[in-house]
């Protein structure tokens, strides 16, 4: 009993073996606690790289420099809104593009920014640049002055650039406007600049429409002008042509519906190129048509008949008026060749006649025919979106007898050549007044206007209109079929000291078809000279009129006039007062 129960009490108090000495055991517990081990290193990892990246976040918010995040419009759509004309046709547009800059930090240390000399260099973008001044590049890469080279370049050209391996020679990828035509219609379009001196739309449409092509609300619709293209490049080529043919200095035309006030061309001559503007701005910026104004002479003839027709004035159209030199004061109104002592006013409108014209404004009173001009807006700037809008050379308010009767004739009053449009287009037109516009308009969109004549009193101007290119000194302008009436105007310019003999501004005012105008043309010819395409003439029967001439056949079947030989104004009632005029 006593050794049973010493056996037992000697194998209870036996040590027991550690865990690493049992084979079995050991291994099982030591693979569980490595494992734990590494699941703590790797969570310490996780934990330490969170913290950096918050670390790093943090510092970046703190530094103002975390990266920009686009807005759902600004990746979407282009940074400025497309312009179109009133068909469709692309006229600004932006797009993806490539620049040249050259950035001298690009190598990395204080020396060159190029591995070769600049005049390698430039030598070798001459190659791929034809129009650049190698010498004057050469200059500018070894200023080492960081700043774009060529704001647009084509992607083959960025390709050949790239092969040259000057790593400070950057080609970034920047959105640039583009101007499909090109030139056409620069002065309605204007120019985009992205300086630092200016930004945003710098003239013309691009200037008027910049919070509208720039507003994400607005920007994915293109914005449709008035013009058409096919139109506005007849009409610069036919400018362009005339020009160059007289040796002018310069041109200006517009196209103008009568009904609504869309203007349908609009160009200056001398024009530029909007994608090739350089920092300083624009050559060629000012707008003839809106921006200069002129005395523009007997084209304000039928205007001055117009309001004596209105005002009773003139009611017998065979009425005959003294045609002899008027004296007024220490001045003498003289026509410039004589047609005999006496007209009646269709005759002194075919013949131009400066005396019979100021006669009857005479009759008719300064208050009358001020207020018809004031009517037609010839006291105010043009009225049109353009931010170009010269003011006039207005008389005043107390027109002396001498001013009445030269206003008359259109001396003693400068205006834009659109003035001169919208006027004919409310002479016309059955008596309405409206403002031009360069934007397409709905027709319930078209202002209803100003009633600045009768009705019965456009009429008779039609005829009259007709009959000055049938028989008086816009021959030149008629186009068979097309039924073109107006007037012609030839002006000295005025200068230092008085006017100036050897400087005219000849302008033709035109619409068509006279039997239901629809369009008005008015062309300006700046100091033409007299060369043998004129027959050495200078005046606007020579110069400016046979330019509608050729226009009206090229733009009325687009415009949706056709030519019918058939149709005319009814002049049977008028004929007879001119006689044998041919």
């Amino acid at each position: 009993m006593n050794a049973l129960a010493a056996s037992l009490a000697a194998r209870t108090a036996t040590p027991v073996i550690p865990a690493a000495r049992l084979p079995g055991i050991g291994q099982r517990a030591q693979a569980l606690l490595t494992a734990r081990l590494r699941a703590l290193w790797l969570l310490a990892g996780f934990v330490g790289i969170a913290l950096i990246a918050l670390v790093r976040i943090g510092s970046l918010g703190l530094a103002a420099q975390s990266p920009a995040q686009a807005s759902l419009a600004d990746a979407l759509l282009p940074p400025r809104g497309e312009i179109t004309d009133r068909n469709g046709a692309p006229l600004a547009r932006a797009f993806p593009a490539y620049a040249l800059r050259l950035n001298p930090a690009a190598m990395g240390d204080s020396g060159s920014p190029l591995v070769r000399s600049p005049a390698e260099i430039a030598r070798e973008l001459k190659a791929i640049f034809p129009d650049i001044d190698e010498a004057r590049m050469a200059r500018r890469l070894a200023s080492g002055k960081a700043g774009y080279l060529r704001r647009r370049i084509m992607p083959e050209e960025a390709n050949k650039v790239f092969a040259l391996g000057e790593i400070a020679l950057e080609i970034p990828r920047e959105t640039d406007r583009f101007y499909p035509q090109g030139s056409l219609a620069a002065h309605v379009l204007g120019y985009v600049a992205e300086t630092k001196e200016r930004t945003g739309g710098q003239t013309g449409m691009e200037r008027v429409l910049n919070d509208r092509l720039t507003d994400p609300a607005g920007r994915a619709k293109p914005v449709p002008l008035s013009i058409d293209v096919r139109v506005q490049g007849a009409l610069e080529d036919e400018l362009r042509r005339g020009m160059l043919a007289t040796n002018a200095i310069g041109a200006a035309g517009v196209v103008l519906d009568v009904d609504t006030g869309e203007v349908m061309a609009l160009a200056s001559l001398p024009d530029f190129d909007p994608n090739a503007v350089p920092p300083s701005g624009a050559p060629n910026e000012t707008n003839r048509v809106t921006g200069a104004v002129y005395e523009l002479g007997s084209t304000f003839k039928p205007l001055s008949v117009a309001a004596a027709i209105d005002a009773g004035v003139v009611r017998d159209l065979g009425k005959v008026w003294d045609a002899s030199p008027v004296s007024v004061g220490r001045r003498q109104i003289r026509d410039l060749h004589s047609h005999g002592s006496s007209m009646n006013v269709p005759q002194a409108l075919i013949y131009s006649s400066n005396t019979v014209t100021a006669r009857v404004g005479d009759a008719m009173g300064a208050e009358r025919l001020r207020k018809t001009m004031i009517d037609l807006g010839m006291d105010s700037r043009p009225f049109i979106e353009l931010p170009a809008r010269a003011k006039p050379l207005w008389p005043g308010d107390n027109w002396s007898r001498v001013t009445n009767m030269t206003v008359s004739f259109g001396h003693g009053v400068a205006v834009t050549p659109l003035h001169l449009a919208t006027g004919y287009a409310a002479m016309v037109n059955g008596g309405i007044w409206r403002p031009s516009t360069l934007l397409k308009l709905d027709p319930a969109d078209v202002p209803r206007g100003r009633r600045v004549f009768k009705e019965s009193t456009s009429s008779r101007m039609r005829q009259l209109l007709r009959m000055i290119s049938l028989y008086g000194t816009g021959k030149s302008a008629d186009a068979p079929g097309y039924r073109v009436g107006g007037k012609t105007g030839s002006a000295e310019k005025a200068g230092v000291g008085g006017y100036k003999k050897t400087s005219l501004v000849s302008s033709f005012a035109a619409a068509f078809p006279m039997d239901a105008p629809r369009y008005v043309v008015v062309v300006v010819v700046d100091e033409p000279k007299g060369t043998v395409a004129s027959s050495f003439q200078r005046t606007a029967a020579f110069t400016s009129a046979p330019i509608v001439g050729r226009l009206v056949p090229r733009i009325g079947p687009i415009l949706g006039v056709q030519p019918d030989e058939t149709r005319d104004v009814d002049i049977s009632d008028l004929k007879y007062l001119v006689g044998d005029a041919k």
